[in-house]
């Protein structure tokens, strides 16, 4: 059981009744809750609630219009996703309760000050390293429309600029990051066909691909709901059109493509995660096509090479800077 979880079963008398629970993980709470339900925009975790507790979690990057007296959001890592999410439920709880948990080393205290707009925010309990947080919404804001927080910003390509389109908790909100800035400096000599991004994130690689290559068919693929919405986002906002997957890891990827093209992930939360990427080296392979070409930027501590040296085939360091390395390799 999540540390979080227990922190709520420990008052769980607060928690009976028609409640919503937000970026809840994939554990048991819903089965010690009977009447709640679910609100999550991470693929993996929907699937494995939705396999326990079917038709009792809500996925998207917009609250459920279903009505509840009560919720728990589960702090996100993002700031300004937390804002967002707040004012998403705060906008529907008028005279109710709104509760936040989170892990110390989440910031959880900090966030805790994130509530005082909608009234009065009480501590009401603190253990297994998390915080549990309540107050009676007496000021609900009007909603926010998600994409009114958008943060777009342009980068200048060879073939002229591309304006990209950030949603709040997506990687590298607002900025280019550095790794895809290497990657973009090389995503010449790409084999022509299936294009897969994956980790799209804002769709920064997919839409450069797809306009610099526009007969490739590019698939775009994320884990993460705001993620796939930011990257519909910026297509459109380039006049692209490519295939985009809301899916968990390589798993949701299609077969045989020709080239895996990523800046992947390995943080989730306040939690360092290597196996999104670890997976995704190790089968790679089954959906590439023979000759095809995965190609990836990491940090320069991250030991990936003998992973791709394993499983895909001889690996190349195409480029390297700023405390990335771009690697390449062929499957044989």
């Amino acid at each position: 059981m999540d540390p979080r979880s227990e922190v709520l079963l420990r008052q769980a008398e607060l928690f009976q009744g028609s409640l919503l629970l937000v970026g809840l993980p994939a554990d048991d709470l819903l089965g010690k809750l009977p009447e709640a339900h679910g609100w999550c925009w991470h693929a993996g975790d929907q699937t494995a609630l939705d396999a326990r507790f079917a038709g009792r979690t809500h996925f998207g990057v917009n609250a459920p219009e279903q009505s509840f007296d009560a919720a728990v959001l589960f702090l996100p890592k993002a700031r300004d996703l937390t804002d967002y999410l707040l004012n998403a439920l705060a906008a529907r709880l008028a005279g109710r309760e709104l509760f936040l948990v989170g892990e110390k080393r989440g910031g959880i205290e900090a966030a805790a000050k994130q509530l005082s707009p909608f009234g009065r925010a009480r501590k009401l309990d603190s253990a297994r390293h998390c915080q549990l947080w309540q107050v009676t919404v007496e000021n609900a804001p009007q909603a926010v429309e998600l994409e009114s927080l958008a943060k777009p910003y342009q980068i200048e390509l060879q073939d002229g600029p591309l304006t990209v389109i950030s949603l709040p908790g997506v990687f590298s909100h607002g900025r280019l990051d550095r790794g895809s800035a290497l990657l973009l400096e090389h995503i010449d000599k790409l084999p022509s066909g299936n294009l897969l991004d994956f980790g799209c994130g804002a769709g920064v690689l997919g839409a450069a691909v797809k306009r610099r290559y526009p007969h490739n068919e590019v698939i775009m693929l994320d884990v993460d709901a705001f993620a796939t919405a930011s990257s519909r986002l910026t297509l459109a906002a380039n006049g692209l059109e490519a295939q985009v997957l809301t899916g968990d890891g390589i798993d949701a990827a299609p077969m045989n493509l020709n080239t895996i093209l990523s800046n992947p992930p390995f943080h989730v939360g306040v939690h360092t995660d290597y196996l999104a990427t670890e997976n995704l080296l190790r089968k790679a392979r089954q959906h590439l096509k023979s000759g095809g070409e995965l190609r990836l930027v990491a940090n320069n501590f991250l030991r990936y090479q003998p992973l791709i040296e394993e499983h895909v085939g001889t690996c190349q360091v195409r480029a390297q800077g700023n405390g990335f390395k771009i690697y390449s390799a062929k499957r044989s």
